[in-house]
C-alpha cells in the first residue's frame, strides 16, 4: 500500500490533557463537556468532528468535479458522545449534513452518497459507528 502521507498527534492527560500534532500547528488543551457550561477546551469529539468534515467535503468537491459539476458545499459533522449499552461504556455516532448549492435534492442525495463511498473517514467507520447522512440542496 502506498502512503501519500502520515499525520501524527500525541495526547497527554486523557480528556483533562492536552493534544498536540508533532509539527506544533495543533497544540490544544482537552476538557470532558459538561451540560449547561462554556466548554473550556477541546475534546475528542470535537476533533473528530473537523476531521471528519473536512474530509468528507474534500470527498464531496472531487465527487462532483469528475462529474463535471460545479458546487458549493458546505459539511457539518456533528459527533455525539453516546452510552453504549453493551459494556456499559461510550460509543460515538454521527450525523452529516451536507448542503450543496447548485444542484438538485436528487443530485445532492446522489452525491453526498457517492462521497459516503469514496471519503476516508466514511471507510474508515463503515460497520463500526452509525453514521447518518442528511443532504440537502440549497
Amino acid at each position: 500500500m502506498t502512503v501519500y502521507f502520515t499525520a501524527s498527534a500525541t495526547a497527554k492527560g486523557g480528556r483533562e490533557g492536552r493534544v498536540k500534532s508533532s509539527d506544533g500547528v495543533l497544540d490544544l488543551k482537552l476538557a470532558m463537556p459538561k451540560p449547561d457550561q462554556q466548554p473550556a477546551a477541546t475534546n475528542p469529539e470535537q476533533l473528530f468532528a473537523a476531521g471528519y468534515s473536512a474530509c468528507f467535503d474534500g470527498a464531496l468537491n472531487f465527487i462532483a468535479q469528475k462529474k463535471g459539476m460545479n458546487i458549493d458545499s458546505t459539511v457539518t459533522a456533528n459527533v455525539s458522545l453516546l452510552k453504549d449499552e453493551k459494556d456499559n461504556g461510550y460509543k460515538i455516532g454521527v450525523v452529516l449534513e451536507v448542503e450543496i448549492r447548485g444542484v438538485t435534492q436528487e443530485q445532492a442525495e446522489e452525491l453526498a452518497h457517492a462521497a459516503h463511498e469514496f471519503c476516508p473517514y466514511s471507510k474508515a467507520t463503515r460497520g463500526n459507528i452509525d453514521v447518518e447522512i442528511v443532504a440537502k440542496a440549497v
